[in-house]
């Protein structure tokens, strides 16, 4: 399997960014993520993940009504070039019609500069009530996984196991001319790259063994995050989270040689997030 090694606290070096701007890395900062943002310079980050606040799907301590296309700009102008945002986002249903939240901010992201390089699925297993009675299970949400420009970095997971492996050969093949061509076929492992569906469980003892985190009313699992960064960053990349909540992405990021920033509007959360931080 590829990059499917166990997380590990990696002690990365302090970075010195006196000469850049402002902005520290590892560190939460207690605002609203458009000042965080104004703080960094253009071609600053290099990754974003995150699950912003959308349709009043949960009451969240401080005001959820974001900027969503200032943020999308602002995002732009600071991710560097092959820079990655993932947006994990789903849509809200009211009086038989989904908002379309999802789709309209994807499209937004195109707009402002961003490939979008992949839609993934963010697939829970059905538990307690979800959705209503009247449609299908709810059991998902989006992951847009939007690119500036071409991706620097692409390390695909590969863990989806084949019905078989085998190893390259050589063979010819008739044309339409009958003739032959000589041609090498290549082989396959016994793993291949996983879809583009990735399904967690989800909920105490699964999104994370850590209970402060369930102060926070909508986390997302520490695999997820993880599974993420494995995919589209590298050791010592600069990966920030405008929606930092409970401090998940800071956790994964902590465990796995990344520098983080984030931002949290309220300061109980980030409370919960600075201890968590510090168990690791």
């Amino acid at each position: 399997m590829i990059n499917c090694g166990a997380s590990q606290n990696m002690g990365i070096p302090a970075l010195d960014l006196s000469h850049q701007s402002s902005i520290e890395v590892n560190k939460i900062y207690t605002e609203d993520c458009l000042d965080t943002m104004a703080s960094m310079p253009s071609n600053f980050v290099d990754m974003t993940i995150t699950s912003p606040p959308y349709d009043d799907m949960r009451s969240y301590k401080g005001n959820s009504n974001i900027q969503f296309k200032a943020i999308a700009k602002e995002l732009c102008r600071v991710m560097k070039e092959g820079g990655v945002v993932v947006w994990v986002i789903g849509d809200q249903t009211k009086n038989w019609d989904e908002s379309g939240t999802s789709f309209q901010q994807a499209l937004y992201f195109k707009e402002v500069g961003f490939n979008l390089f992949d839609t993934m699925i963010y697939l829970k297993k059905p538990r307690g009530a979800c959705g209503n009675n009247q449609s299908y299970w709810q059991t998902f949400e989006y992951m847009f996984v939007l690119s500036k420009g071409k991706p620097k970095t692409i390390s695909l997971i590969c863990d989806r196991k084949n019905k078989d492996s085998r190893k390259g050969d050589n063979g010819t093949k008739r044309l339409h001319d009958g003739t032959l061509f000589n041609h090498s076929r290549g082989g396959y492992g016994e793993y291949g790259r996983r879809t583009n569906v990735w399904e967690y469980n989800v909920g105490r003892g699964h999104s994370t063994k850590d209970e402060i985190a369930f102060n926070h009313p909508a986390i997302y699992p520490e695999k997820l995050v993880e599974d993420h960064l494995i995919s589209w960053s590298e050791k010592e990349d600069i990966v920030y989270d405008p929606f930092m909540g409970s401090g998940t992405t800071a956790k994964v990021c902590k465990l796995n040689g990344r520098y983080y920033i984030g931002s949290e509007i309220n300061a109980e959360y980030v409370e919960y997030a600075n201890k968590r931080l510090s168990w690791y």
